[in-house]
């Protein structure tokens, strides 16, 4: 009930990080906590009219006990992952939660998250519905959220042939090699004084991902960048019309709705102009030098795809894009730079590793001795295990199975915690430590067949942008860490930083990292 109450104040009264607050809090909480009582009674009558289905109870997963109506919702704190791992210490690896009125699972075990992804995958191959996916993504008609199935298989192997397999993601190194030194510059400009890192590495990550899938930068990149951190935090499936889907009163009273439609009448503005740009330029689309664009234009006229697709698929897939290219990218290098600072003798070493690698090397020879720089990979896989960028991997059961002798129900919401499993005593020692050591010996990897240790999921449903991350990743940290020496703000303690995460889909910082930059001289 907390969490929902501090979320529903932000949307009544929405945060300002410009100005200070002068509301008093307790009149806030007090007017939040009418309003979602309030509707929780009109859910209460709204069911009372619902006919009550008699069965054989289900043998479910343990869990605290639900109230009636809200369910476990009072318990929830935010981030959820956070209080999902507080809570599974207490009622084990599977747990059933009732949220409102959807029934959720949330796993953090290793050898059940294989069990559901991998032996079970097909069941559990489907994302569960959520109302920002519906909204925002055009009724699921992207990739990453559309039911698991024929469409999803043809337009995920359009992106991956056309954006990200390993040929076209190694042709694309022009593009992150201008983007970088564009980042430099503006450190340089900045030298001495406090700058916002954070927005730096947005503006990096999506510029790279925009060039490449758009064909350049688009001309409302800012105000895409926004819109994709509210789509982010309004897409976690705790929005009060995705915990009561099937309330009437529910779905006429949300807000949520009329703001993600508001948000989606946006960004129709913005990606019909990327793709009106296109129509007027078909020179472009001669079948050489086609960014995506260009090639799900082509298809769309061509016809000859056995699911045709129109404008408002080609949206939701550049939609898709945008996102993964440039928010995984910008929470891991975001992340990493905070874990460095917080950790001087892994920053020293790594400095170390690539200043002495890189030294007297051209631009052009940088990538290959980038790629193989060892512990700068030990450094990124430590910071993907305590920052996964999808701190749970969510996914929804096609049909009743029994799990561990647990009855998961059909249309049940699944929740792998990744954040917990990677944090998991029982697999890392001292879990809570940056030690990026610790990879030395193992041979965990990306690629999703270690399900101790999934920062970009696994199965059919993993995350397909891979390459095209570590990529820009790896780049962005060599240079920052060659070309930088870094130190915090006057005032500012590295053991003060605030590490908490945003709430939603992603796991992004919840505070912005504000540094020192001072430029190294060999």
């Amino acid at each position: 009930m907390s969490f929902l109450v501090s979320k529903y104040e932000d949307y009544i009264y929405p945060p300002s990080r410009s100005s200070k607050h002068t509301t008093n809090m307790l009149d806030l909480t007090t007017t939040a906590s009418v309003i979602l009582c309030t509707i929780f009674l009109f859910i209460f009558v709204d069911n009372k009219w619902k006919k009550s289905k008699n069965g054989i109870p289900l043998k479910l997963p343990p869990g605290p006990k639900p109230l009636p109506i809200i369910g476990n919702l009072h318990q929830i704190s935010s981030p959820p992952f956070r209080c999902f791992t507080d809570l599974s210490k207490q009622y084990g690896p599977i747990m059933h939660l009732k949220l409102g009125e959807t029934s959720a699972v949330v796993v953090s075990s290793p050898e059940i998250a294989k069990q559901m992804l991998k032996d079970l995958e097909p069941s559990f191959a489907h994302k569960p519905q959520c109302v920002a996916f519906e909204i925002m993504w055009y009724n699921y008609s992207d990739i990453a959220f559309c039911p698991y199935g024929d469409y999803w298989r043809q337009m995920r192997k359009i992106c991956v042939n056309e954006l990200l397999s390993p040929r076209i993601v190694r042709s694309f190194q022009s593009i992150r090699r201008d983007e970088a030194a564009r980042l430099l510059d503006s450190l340089r400009e900045s030298s001495g004084s406090s700058v916002n890192l954070t927005e730096r590495i947005y503006s990096f990550s999506s510029s790279i991902t925009s060039r490449a899938a758009f064909g350049g930068v688009c001309r409302d990149n800012e105000a895409l960048i926004k819109l994709m951190m509210e789509t982010l935090t309004m897409a976690g499936g705790f929005e009060i019309a995705d915990l009561f889907p099937s309330s009437r009163i529910v779905g006429a009273l949300s807000w949520t709705k009329r703001r993600l439609k508001t948000m989606r009448r946006k960004l129709d503005v913005i990606l019909d102009d990327v793709i009106d740009q296109h129509r007027e330029n078909p020179a472009r689309r001669s079948g050489n030098g086609e960014d995506l664009v260009d090639v799900l234009l082509r298809v769309k006229e061509e016809e000859k795809l056995q699911f045709l697709i129109a404008n408002h698929n080609i949206k939701a897939v550049l939609y898709d894009m945008f996102i993964g290219g440039t928010e995984t990218t910008a929470t891991t290098i975001d992340w990493t730079m905070v874990e460095l600072i917080r950790n001087p003798r892994v920053m020293d070493k790594a400095q170390d590793e690539v200043r002495q690698a890189l030294k007297g090397k051209g631009p052009d020879k940088n990538d290959v001795v980038i790629h193989n720089l060892k512990y700068l990979k030990l450094v990124i896989k430590e910071s993907l295990r305590l920052h996964p960028p999808g701190p749970t991997v969510p996914r929804a059961s096609h049909e009743e199975h029994v799990i561990n002798g647990y009855t998961i129900p059909a249309r049940a919401k699944v929740m792998v915690n990744i954040w917990a499993i990677q944090r998991d005593p029982s697999f890392w020692k001292d879990p809570e430590e940056f030690e990026p050591e610790r990879f030395e010996n193992q041979t965990v990897d990306f690629a999703g067949g270690d399900f101790q240790y999934l920062p970009f999921g696994t199965g059919r449903r993993i995350c397909p942008g891979i390459t095209f991350a570590l990529a820009s990743i790896e780049l962005a940290l060599a240079q920052l860490l060659y070309n930088f020496d870094w130190k915090l703000p006057e005032g500012v303690r590295a053991k003060d930083l605030d590490m908490i995460e945003n709430v939603g889909l992603a796991s992004s910082r919840k505070e912005n990292l504000f540094v020192v930059a001072t430029p190294y001289n060999e």
